[in-house]
């Protein structure tokens, strides 16, 4: 994108020359993926309502960047091209992953994209407070590091002991928003279409090929289940969506979808499913881990993967019921809703050691940072927006 394409407001070196609104704060969103845009627009929504704040957006390059584009027209929000933004003084940026983040000129907190830190390398470095992802040229990148449990502080220290000076323990705000959901759990079934009596399955997966999608799961799980007592639900991880094309998911999913498969789509808010969900059948993703936290009954797919020690998605992992494809589904199922209870507790205490309280305290580190004052204004947290479905 050339120069010329450049926005003049409400950045820039003449902006406040044009804006009607002027002095503001500028806060940069940084979108590598539409997973991690999801998890920005938690932080956005506690900042964005200041008058004395203006929020604008940017795509930052990454291998699934596909959708970015499409995610960001949704919000709504002035987007600017990376190229300008790299090239702009901002008085706070938010990421949700680390790519290129070295290039920005502001006070920087990264976040995590999914349920914590719970992805590791071969090596068994934790994905996201390693080293290399933290440090450029021996200096921290973040300005400030949330974490959502207290025992990754152990794990920083270890990995990047330079890092741990700036982590905040701040809770999961996906979680605590699914919690202050359930209440709508009715209307959530509704809106999928779920009859009176029947049991939603809902099946999650993550991307790669060891994925439940990558397995090709889907149609079995459709056999194996009577269609009058129960309705089965995807989710499928937007990585997979944008990185092979709408269409073709669909087109590989004709069958599934004439079968009844209710396919929601990576526009949804995903949380309104797994709330309204009675099972779920999901791989290493972070939909299962949640899913789990929050007392759905779980039954995982394949080995845990590459997972953090000690992380919410290794606790399941230990803890859950796993699928056998070579005995009856309705039994595992069964099985695995006796167990739920136990597992809840489990996954959940090891997901956030600040239950409840996510909002407020990522809301009062970005004051910190944007270094003004708190507004006295506190919002409970939201619900969850209804699911909708991608009909064929």
């Amino acid at each position: 994108m050339s120069t010329a394409e450049w926005l003049h407001v409400p950045v820039g070196l003449d902006a406040e020359r044009w804006v009607t609104r002027a002095g503001c704060h500028k806060v940069l969103a940084v979108v590598h993926t539409v997973t991690s845009g999801q998890r920005l627009l938690e932080a956005v929504e506690l900042v964005e309502q200041d008058p004395r704040v203006q929020v604008v957006f940017t795509k930052a390059p990454d291998v699934f960047g596909n959708g970015v584009e499409d995610f960001l027209r949704a919000t709504e929000g002035i987007t600017l091209p990376w190229q300008q933004a790299v090239r702009e003084e901002f008085d706070l940026a938010i990421a949700a992953s680390c790519g290129a983040l070295h290039e920005l000129h502001a006070p920087l907190l990264l976040m995590p994209h999914g349920a914590g830190y719970g992805k590791a390398y071969p090596t068994g470095i934790v994905y996201g407070l390693d080293a290399q992802r933290l440090l450029h040229n021996g200096r921290v990148l973040p300005r400030s590091l949330v974490l959502s449990h207290r025992d990754q502080l152990g794990v920083l220290r270890g990995q990047c002991p330079q890092a741990a000076e700036v982590a905040v323990v701040a809770g999961d705000p996906c979680y605590d928003r699914l919690v202050a959901s359930e209440h709508l759990r009715e209307v959530y079934r509704e809106a999928l279409g779920v009859r009176s009596g029947q049991k939603l399955v809902l099946a999650t997966s993550t991307w790669g090929s060891t994925s439940l999608f990558g397995r090709d799961l889907l149609p079995h799980l459709l056999d194996a289940l009577p269609g009058a007592d129960h309705r089965i639900a995807a989710l499928v991880h937007p990585a997979v969506w944008f990185g092979h094309g709408p269409r073709q998911i669909r087109a590989w999913l004709a069958d599934c979808l004439d079968a009844g498969l209710l396919l929601i789509g990576p526009e949804a808010d995903w949380r309104a499913a797994v709330i309204a969900a009675d099972h779920v059948i999901g791989d290493h993703g972070s939909v299962t881990t949640y899913a789990a936290a929050t007392g759905r009954a779980v039954l995982l797919v394949g080995d845990a993967g590459q997972t953090a020690p000690n992380s919410a998605q290794a606790v399941l992992a230990r803890r859950g019921q796993h699928l056998d494809l070579a005995r009856p589904l309705a039994g595992q199922l069964a099985a695995a809703r006796e167990q739920t209870p136990a597992v809840r507790r489990a996954v959940s205490r090891a997901l956030t050691s600040k239950p409840g309280r996510s909002a407020a305290l990522l809301r009062q580190e970005i004051y910190r940072l944007l270094e003004i004052t708190e507004p006295g204004r506190h919002r409970a947290t939201p619900t969850v927006g209804i699911p909708h479905r991608i009909a064929r």
